[in-house]
């Protein structure tokens, strides 16, 4: 392969967080149970609640000089790129230089694109213009850009990331598209919704595209946000999880949930984690579905319970 991957499984997890109270929490939560990382997904219109992800980052980064923040994703073509790059280099000055920059195109809420005044099938050109100037951006010297979507005269912004050339850019999604995205712009790739051998497979495409591209990227990451329940059995944890998540994505999900979530006792969860990361991953971003008023507890249980069970993989 051209990229070439750590053997180190890190561990991070998609918080929910609607206050400074719960902040506090979260962040004490995943510094006592050694968590790698804490990510927030990104949407302006929703089926469920959900807050601006950059401003709940800094908060957390804020409270800890441990934690890696991330955005998995942000849905960079909503933004103009020059606000975005401000907001991120501002973030990884917060954080000490400890930002994932997660994005993606989206879509799948057209209605949010309507409300941002942005064509819903201009998203993935738009989304990788940006990645081009916010690089361009980061760098620190006067810049100028003169693309289809993004047009900026001669522009110095300041200052520069904490991060070398910026926090690294990992690019989301499955599909041919997204997959060429993350081999030609990126520093990494984070997945949703695949099975280990759909993991492998988009592995092995992005590998083949970055070579085509003539790209190299040590340490390319690979991440995948891998939703969970830990239960007494298979079928109780399924039945959870299937609740919380066909609400959250206005969609009935019991399929998709035995097919791409981790569930049942930790044992069941342990195994799922291993074959994603011999498919590949290396950072893991876990989400605990069922009601909401149990995930700390359900990373919690897997600290405790499923941690010890692949040591051997951190």
């Amino acid at each position: 392969m051209v990229m070439t991957l750590d053997d180190t499984l890190k561990l991070g997890f998609m918080a929910r967080m609607r206050n400074r109270d719960e902040a506090r929490t979260i962040v004490d939560l995943a510094e006592a149970n050694d968590f790698d990382s804490l990510w927030l997904g990104d949407h302006l219109v929703f089926a469920v609640p959900i807050l601006d992800p950059m401003l709940q980052l800094a908060q957390a980064a804020a409270l800890s000089d441990k934690l890696t923040v991330a955005t998995g994703v942000y849905l960079l073509p909503l933004r103009h790129p020059t606000a975005t790059a401000k907001m991120a280099a501002t973030l990884d000055h917060i954080s000490g230089g400890n930002f994932i920059f997660g994005t993606g195109v989206g879509g799948e809420f057209p209605g949010e694109f309507a409300a941002a005044g942005v064509p819903h099938n201009q998203r993935g050109a738009r989304t990788s213009e940006a990645i081009e100037v916010i690089r361009k951006l980061w760098s620190g010297e006067e810049i100028s850009h003169d693309g289809k979507h993004f047009q900026l005269p001669p522009t110095r912004m300041l200052p520069k990331p904490v991060q070398p050339g910026g926090p690294p850019i990992w690019v989301g999604g499955r599909s041919p598209a997204a997959l060429r995205r993350a081999a030609t712009l990126s520093d990494g790739w984070i997945s949703y919704v695949v099975t280990p051998e759909m993991f492998a497979e988009s592995l092995a495409t992005i590998d083949a595209n970055m070579r085509d591209a003539g790209r190299d990227v040590e340490g390319f990451g690979t991440g995948h946000l891998l939703f969970f329940r830990i239960d007494d059995d298979f079928d109780t944890a399924w039945d959870k999880a299937t609740d919380h998540l066909s609400t959250r994505y206005a969609m009935d999900f019991r399929k998709p949930a035995k097919r791409y979530a981790a569930l049942g006792t930790p044992a069941q969860v342990a195994e799922s984690v291993r074959a994603f990361h011999a498919a590949g991953v290396r950072h893991l971003v876990l989400d605990p579905t069922g009601p909401l008023d149990e995930s700390n507890a359900q990373l919690a249980r897997f600290a405790r319970d499923v941690r010890p069970l692949i040591a051997d993989l951190l």
